[in-house]
């Protein structure tokens, strides 16, 4: 069988979930390619939006957050259809990308990004397209227009808690696949504690804390760890910067000249969070989607900070109207989450029990499940074209 993935470069996760959901379906015996639709389309459109989507999610939060309400209550009709940046730039693009569909001959499409989806139901409507395609919402609510996209079969929602949301927005129920939000298999695979801290040299007695500030590293390091020694307990602090150049050395040079109580271990890009969670007893991060589907399959505490407007803020509502999770606010600091969590342990408790009915560490393998048992079975020894279009 031959599955396309698409993905559009707007943070790390979407790319993450193709990754997981591309790995997986290629262990299975699948032909797989992954594609960044605007890198096919054009190059600047694609830097364009991803450097967009950085600048503007943090930087201009407010306006953000105004544009991203607006989409979510009235969905592409406040755009006026056709006139929609993103639609315009699809139909300019339809036939290009339609051939390099064409080169690849899938038997199923996978969309981990609503601007993908909306490119393929384009297609469909032109009937360049026909093979099931299955869109990926990747946060704990539904993104603007993919109540828009009424070709695509079926949407993977995060959870069946956002079912009623989803039908509310006027998405059939029939198409919702509420699996979960795909991520690596290996989250799935518990780790023992004393083991996981063995692999990262840690004490494995002593209270632990993963700090996480997303792909990009946008956590203010230096005022957390600050905040976190005024309670002058020994925390061991494992801190990823992503990929955050200036944020890592930053770290480095306060590690240089800290002398609290804390005993801290930086990173730089992890590819091992799934070790450092299971040797951690909680997380401050960012409520990104698929952090918080990689923290619920390791049922670990989340404290969440500094949520992106719009996607993120959503996720923060669902993980606290769940008692999933702790919001870091300016009234409700770090260090005074962090104190409530550790000198209640029948809160962590109960967090973990929740996570376990919440959490889907399965989501990839039961979405692999179905995208090979309804797409068309390619003939024995088709292999991936060398050249095609799309690369």
């Amino acid at each position: 069988m031959r599955v396309l993935l698409l993905s559009v470069t707007a943070g790390f996760g979407h790319h993450a979930t193709a990754k997981a959901v591309s790995d997986l379906l290629k262990e299975r015996g699948a032909v797989v390619d992954t594609i960044d639709v605007y890198e096919v389309i054009n190059r600047f459109i694609k830097e364009t939006i991803d450097k967009g989507y950085l600048f503007s999610s943090k930087h201009t939060k407010e306006l953000y957050r105004l544009f991203y309400s607006l989409a979510e209550n009235s969905g592409q009709s406040y755009w006026s259809g056709a006139f929609q940046p993103i639609n315009l730039i699809n139909d300019l693009g339809a036939k290009k990308f339609a051939r390099c569909i064409d080169d690849f001959a899938p038997d199923a499409i996978v969309c981990t990004h609503i601007f993908a989806a909306q490119l393929v139901d384009e297609l469909k409507h032109r009937e360049l397209v026909t093979v099931p395609t299955y869109g990926i919402c990747t946060d704990y609510t539904l993104h603007p227009f993919w109540e828009d996209v009424p070709r695509i079969e079926y949407i993977v929602i995060a959870s069946e808690l956002l079912v009623h949301r989803c039908v509310q927005r006027g998405v059939d129920r029939s198409r919702l696949l509420p699996l979960g939000i795909p991520v690596h298999p290996k989250f799935n695979i518990p780790i023992p504690r004393e083991e996981a801290a063995a692999a990262l040299g840690i004490d494995p007695t002593r209270p632990t804390i993963l700090m996480m500030g997303g792909s990009m590293g946008y956590a203010n390091n230096r005022k957390t760890i600050e905040r976190l020694s005024m309670l002058n307990i020994p925390f061991q602090l494992l801190v990823v910067c992503g990929n955050n150049k200036k944020s890592h050395s930053q770290l480095l040079k306060q590690i240089e000249e800290y002398n609290g109580p804390c005993q801290i271990f930086p990173y730089g890009f992890a590819d091992n969070v799934d070790v450092m969670m299971s040797a951690s007893d909680c997380i401050i991060t960012k409520p990104g989607g698929l952090t918080v589907s990689e923290a619920l399959a390791r049922h670990i505490p989340m404290l969440l900070v500094d949520p992106i407007p719009g996607h993120e803020e959503r996720n923060v509502e669902f993980l606290l109207n769940n008692g999933l999770a702790l919001a870091v606010t300016k009234t409700f600091p770090v260090d005074e989450a962090v104190y409530n969590l550790f000198t209640n342990p029948g809160r962590i408790e109960n967090i973990r029990a929740v996570m376990e009915t919440v959490a889907h560490p399965d989501a990839t393998a039961r979405l692999a499940d179905i995208v090979l048992e309804n797409g068309t079975p390619a003939p024995a020894g088709t292999a991936l074209p060398e050249e095609t279009e799309c690369q």
